[in-house]
């Protein structure tokens, strides 16, 4: 097939820009309250599973309903995946952050199990269910848009400010979380203090919507999709045709979100109930860390765009597969230096996959099935290993008696996913997306496009280079 220069998709990068801060924005009031959820775990159990006389065994059933409603994830990822693929890119993300909105509203507004029994749980359950259908569009959704929307240099870079979005969620929730802590006693806390961040779902959701709803559909989707050149393909032929793909995909979300929701959603239930510190120096802690991740992300996808995504994904995977269980082994120490050091070092080993993730795993995939094959892989990959991660490391330390076994099963997921990379991942970076033309941002990166179209993921597929 002869290269058509004049399919070359050309973006602003200044509009790109834009659209990665209102997709950042919505991405953090989605993660807000999945950072307050943790942050508040304790709580949270005391006031919807007080039936339960173990205090473990309580924060043990909390984090099973924030495990369960991930059940939820997968079935978002088909439905949203589906109409991101036939109407678009922008009216998935701007549904989803209205679920969102309106299930971290009912959680502040529910009533506890003292006041209602049964029902109590119950509904919490259904919120949590509600939060885990929206994001199984909304985190795939916006990797896809941001990815469609970026030049082909930057895509990793651009991609990063998604996870930026992410960890702007959890360390607003961590500061919300802290100042509660500090300013109200422990009564007023478990008693009404709690709920106060849960109700500022309403408002920062409609920010966000505000945001999204400015948005353009992607340059790809409308060259490509739009005009009927491509064709769908059922979910039995994309396995079949794409296999190594969708593998790779799983493989590299589950050591992404095992070592995610191992820091940022397991970790201060684990600093309080095991290491005995107290939440508020646990949930600072962790807020000055997250902090330091932000730029560290940002340096990480340009790294990536320069260097090679393998390359970064390599060196995370590396680091964890040594140093995970040393890293909990400080944290045991109890002594607030080993603390902080064990968990900056977890902090700036998963800064790797934020900077390379969000560009690396839309560029595995074709246009025609990017986001359906991507929402649905990465949230049935999400609903076993990262939904569940702190249900299971709760459960290990509770079965084992060691404090050390979430840094073992850590070092286990790293150590599967340097191999899957090392011989089936071939870095994308640089390099245009799969079935599409190159993307570019400037005449010169136009003109060595149009001199260099070897260079591009197009023609590699297109002469069966796959």
């Amino acid at each position: 097939m002869k290269f058509n220069k004049k399919k070359i998709n050309v973006v602003d990068i200044q509009k790109t820009r834009k659209s990665v801060f209102a997709t950042g924005v919505g991405n953090a009031m989605e993660w807000f309250d999945f950072g307050l959820y943790s942050y508040l775990a304790v709580i949270i159990s005391q006031n919807f599973f007080s039936a339960v006389e173990n205090d473990e065994l309580k924060l043990v059933f909390t984090f099973a309903t924030f495990a369960i409603a991930f059940l939820m994830r997968p079935l978002g990822g088909i439905i949203f995946g589906k109409i991101g693929d036939k109407l678009g890119r922008k009216v998935v993300l701007t549904t989803t952050i209205i679920l969102m909105a309106i299930s971290t509203l009912l959680i502040g507004l529910l009533p506890t199990y003292e006041q209602i029994g049964i029902w109590a749980p119950i509904l919490l359950l259904i919120a949590r269910i509600i939060q885990g259908f929206s994001t199984g569009g909304e985190y795939a959704g916006a990797m896809v848009y941001i990815a469609e929307s970026s030049p082909d240099n930057k895509r990793n870079v651009l991609g990063s400010g998604l996870e930026i979005g992410t960890l702007t969620g959890y360390i607003l929730a961590s500061i919300f979380a802290s100042i509660l802590f500090i300013t109200l006693s422990d009564e007023q806390m478990a008693s009404w203090g709690w709920r106060i961040p849960f109700l500022l779902g309403l408002p920062l959701g409609l920010i966000g919507l505000y945001l999204r709803k400015s948005l353009e559909e992607t340059p790809i989707f409308e060259n490509e999709l739009a005009t009927g050149e491509v064709e769908e393909e059922g979910f039995r032929s994309i396995w079949k045709n794409h296999k190594k793909d969708v593998i790779v995909c799983f493989v590299a979300v589950a050591f992404f979100n095992v070592t995610n929701y191992m820091l940022l959603s397991y970790m201060p239930s684990y600093l309080d109930e095991i290491i005995g510190l107290s939440s508020t120096v646990g949930t600072l802690l962790i807020t000055i860390i997250m902090i330091i991740m932000v730029p560290l992300a940002f340096m990480f996808g340009r790294l990536s765009d320069k260097f090679g995504n393998k390359t970064v994904f390599l060196i995370g995977l590396g680091g964890l597969t040594l140093l995970s269980a040393f890293a909990f082994y400080l944290i045991n120490l109890q002594v607030l230096l080993f603390i902080s050091l064990g968990i900056l070092i977890l902090g700036v080993l998963l800064s790797t996959y934020e900077g390379t993730m969000p560009g690396s795993l839309p560029a595995m995939f074709y246009t025609d099935i990017r986001y359906r094959t991507l929402s649905v892989t990465f949230n049935v990959s999400v609903s076993i290993f990262g939904g569940t991660t702190p249900l299971l490391s709760t459960w290990l330390v509770h079965k084992t008696g060691n404090n050390l076994a979430p840094g073992f099963y850590l070092t286990v997921i790293s150590m599967i996913g340097f191999f899957v990379i090392l011989f089936l991942f071939r870095s994308t970076s640089g390099k245009s997306l799969k079935g599409s033309y190159p993307t570019v941002a400037s005449k010169a990166e136009y003109l060595e496009a149009v001199e260099n179209p070897k260079d591009s993921l197009w023609w590699q597929t297109e002469k069966g280079e796959k």
